[in-house]
């Protein structure tokens, strides 16, 4: 008789163990969705900003469409993007590029520098690119910790079981990260 209830706690324990882990992979899961749609609430807003800001600079600059043109590319091919972070994070990454550009156009009209839409739109815009990036930080520390869970062992068996699969980091493309690497040079 104190065999069956000794199995019958283990089962008792081993169920509720099993339940505890499930759940848990499930609420990580969930806080990656909601992660990523973070991600794509700040990408929304960028891509929103963007054709306002083309248009202020094109009223300085006309004769330099073809930078608003890459930059319009840019923005139209990472809005169409909705493949794996990553496929995403490199048209990201492209869109970023082509608005440094632009920035960089802005710095050969100090009117337009003075403008005080353009100076509006540029804090919008920087803000948001902030945003992105602490959105980023916070979805790749939830699918840290998701990938974790479903590596590491026993939790792992119960993933594998109930098939709760790894997600993919929002990486930096490699000339970005080797850029962040490096050292800052200040100069005065």
């Amino acid at each position: 008789m104190t065999t069956v209830i000794v199995l019958v706690v283990i089962l008792v324990l081993l169920l509720v163990y099993v339940i505890a882990v499930y759940n848990g992979l499930v609420v990580l899961r969930n806080r990656v969705r909601e992660a990523w749609s973070d991600i794509e609430v700040q990408m929304k807003r960028r891509y929103d900003l963007i054709p306002n800001l083309i248009e202020t600079v094109k009223g300085y600059a006309a004769h330099e469409s073809g930078t608003f043109e890459k930059v319009i590319q840019a923005r139209n091919a990472a809005m169409a993007s909705h493949g794996t972070p990553a496929e995403k994070a490199q048209a990201e990454n492209v869109l970023s590029g082509t608005l440094k550009s632009l920035f960089a156009l802005a710095e050969n009209y100090p009117q337009l520098k003075a403008n005080e839409n353009f100076l509006k739109l540029q804090f919008e815009l920087t803000d948001t690119e902030d945003r992105i990036k602490a959105s980023r930080r916070f979805y790749n520390t939830n699918v840290l910790a998701l990938n974790n869970k479903i590596e590491i062992f026993p939790s792992n068996l119960i993933a594998q079981r109930f098939a709760f699969e790894k997600s993919e980091f929002f990486e930096l493309d490699q000339s970005e990260a080797e850029a962040a690497r490096k050292p800052v040079a200040v100069k005065f």
